[in-house]
């Protein structure tokens, strides 16, 4: 690992789609945010729709008519790659904190093993949004010359005092959870109440309250069911949160979650070479599109403008497209009209 320890036989999940051509001209691989599985796009083997349905697929910006596209669920994670919610296999028990220290280089790692192990010798393009934007940098900084491009997706070279402040307090709500025991909870009696409150902080941070003006205004919501509780939810704005905390709980695992929340505050790209200069010269890219949002408070636009001048010292082609999306942080989830033609315009002419 990274920064010390190490896992006996790892499993890193990951997902395909489309058909490979050679040693890896037409791969494309696609690290998540903190939260996704590997399942980014339905298949014939899983037909449920993907977290990035309507971007991968037949005629889609990652068109599998010609591109084969992997995705890798984070080290770290509860969705089939180890984490801390994993059997430790020399002990039998679940790895819970005795984990070691997760980082996005780890995370990386791991999609470079997957990319061994479908035989690749180089990669099309390496992409990644938000932590995963982090996670594809750790990719390139520590396989030089392995992908040809990179697209990284509201994300960062490191993260900024307020998202590392956010997501502290995130984690913090739910250590602080009596049912978080240190970690040692009982998988089916999770610290929920602690993972909704960190979960409605995030989505605070995710979107934007232009966003939230616009569609929620001070709408309320019917007070049945609460007769005697005088601070029920009253508006519209409550209701969405609450209705998010609760699809989040129970899906993901909060040791996991804490691990992978950590790892990206830690990660730094300056930590490659001593300086953001140092680090961004160890990358060997022939081309890279940065894209950010303007109403991004978790990576504001002045990040991605940084990432942007970073790449274009060592990439003959760089391009940076501020978006005026009003969904903040989570555009690239929800608002595809506005990615995909930016995207799409990237692989027009790079080609194959």
């Amino acid at each position: 690992m990274h920064r010390g320890g190490w896992l006996e036989s790892p499993s890193i999940a990951f997902e395909t789609w489309g058909t490979l051509r050679g040693k890896g001209d037409n791969a494309i691989m696609v690290f998540t945010g903190l939260s996704p599985s590997a399942h980014a796009a339905s298949s014939v083997e899983n037909p449920a729709a993907g977290w990035w349905e309507e971007m991968i697929g037949s005629g889609l910006p990652l068109d599998t008519d010609h591109y084969f596209v992997i995705c890798v669920n984070s080290l770290g994670s509860c969705f089939g790659s180890t984490g801390p919610a994993s059997i430790d296999p020399l002990t039998g028990q679940r790895y819970r904190l005795k984990f070691p220290v997760l980082s996005l280089e780890d995370v990386a790692e791991g999609g470079y093993i997957v990319a061994q192990h479908l035989g690749l010798e180089k990669l099309h393009t390496t992409i990644g949004c938000s932590m995963g934007g982090m996670s594809a940098l750790g990719f390139c900084v520590r396989h030089p010359g392995f992908s040809d491009g990179v697209i990284l997706i509201s994300s960062a070279t490191r993260a900024l005092p307020f998202s590392i402040a956010v997501r502290s307090l995130q984690r913090e709500m739910i250590r602080q959870d009596p049912k978080w025991l240190g970690g040692n909870y009982d998988p089916s009696d999770p610290p929920i109440t602690g993972q909704r409150l960190a979960r409605k902080l995030g989505m605070i941070t995710y979107r934007s309250a232009k966003e939230w003006e616009q569609r929620f205004g001070r709408e309320r919501v019917t007070a049945e069911g609460h007769a005697g509780d005088p601070f029920h939810s009253e508006f519209s704005i409550e209701s969405y949160l609450e209705m998010h905390a609760v699809r989040f709980t129970g899906q993901f695992d909060p040791n996991c979650y804490l691990y992978l929340s950590r790892a990206s505050d830690l990660f730094d790209l300056a930590e490659h070479g001593g300086s953001l200069k140092s680090g961004f010269s160890k990358l060997k890219l022939s081309r890279a599109l940065v894209i950010g949002v303007e109403t991004d408070i978790l990576f504001p636009l002045h990040q991605q403008q940084q990432l942007a001048e970073g790449l274009s010292a060592v990439a003959s082609e760089v391009r940076f497209v501020p978006l005026a999306c009003i969904r903040g942080h989570d555009s690239f989830l929800v608002d595809m009209d506005a990615f995909r033609p930016v995207i799409c315009s990237f692989f027009e002419t790079c080609g194959i």
